[in-house]
C-alpha cells in the first residue's frame, strides 16, 4: 500500500487519518515509516512507526450533509440532505451535543465496510453557531463597567459565560470547539 497524507487506515480496531509520514532507511536495520495519525473519532493525534513490510488496511470514509430533526429519549434523528434518508444516533456517541439545534446542517462521517454496511464514526457540528439567549442572571446597573461576565442559558439549554451586557432574547455567536462566547449578533 502506498502511504500518503490523507489516507484513512484501520489500526488497533480504530480508524485513523495519516496526517504526516516519513520513510526512514537507517544505516543498520530495516526501513520503516514514521507516521503521525489522527483518530477520527476522538481527535487524538499520535505518532507510530510501521515497518516497511507492515500491511496497513485502507478504510473508505464517507461524509454527507444531514439536518438535525429532533431528539427522542437518548437518540438524535437526522435526515440526509440529498436522498431524505433518516438515521438515528445515540446521545453518548455525539460530541458538543449541547449546541445542536433543530434544523441545523451538520456533516456526518461513516466508515464504509461495503455497499450496504456503513458504520457511524462521528458528526461535525459547525465551529460557530448562533443561538438565542433564553435566560440570564440579573446584573445591577454599574456592574457592566467592570466588564464582568454572567451565566446565560441558551435556547438549546446550554449554560455559557457571556458578557454582562447580553440580555434575554438576544442572539449570540458561540465557538463550539472552545465552548466560548464570540460576539452579539443583531438580527
Amino acid at each position: 500500500m502506498n502511504i500518503r497524507k490523507g489516507l484513512h487506515i484501520q489500526w488497533n480496531k480504530e480508524v485513523y487519518k495519516i496526517i504526516d509520514f516519513l520513510h526512514v532507511k537507517p544505516g543498520k536495520g530495516y526501513a520503516f515509516v514514521r507516521t503521525k495519525l489522527k483518530n477520527l473519532v476522538t481527535g487524538h493525534v499520535l505518532e507510530n512507526n510501521f515497518s516497511a513490510k507492515h500491511k496497513l488496511k485502507e478504510v473508505k470514509v464517507e461524509s454527507n450533509f444531514y439536518r438535525y430533526l429532533y431528539k427522542e429519549k437518548d437518540f438524535f434523528y437526522f435526515m440526509n440532505e440529498i436522498n431524505c434518508d433518516q438515521i438515528q444516533i445515540e446521545k453518548k456517541l455525539i460530541k458538543n451535543i449541547e449546541f445542536l439545534k433543530e434544523g441545523m446542517k451538520i456533516t456526518i462521517f461513516f466508515h464504509v465496510k461495503n455497499e450496504k454496511e456503513k458504520i457511524f464514526l462521528f458528526l461535525k457540528i459547525p465551529s460557530t453557531v448562533i443561538l438565542k439567549v433564553k435566560h440570564t442572571e440579573f446584573v445591577k446597573k454599574g456592574d457592566t463597567i467592570n466588564n464582568t461576565n454572567k451565566i446565560a442559558v441558551l435556547e438549546t439549554g446550554t449554560r455559557l459565560l457571556v458578557p454582562s451586557f447580553i440580555d434575554i432574547g438576544e442572539f449570540v455567536k458561540i465557538n463550539t470547539e472552545h465552548r466560548s462566547y464570540i460576539e452579539r449578533i443583531r438580527k
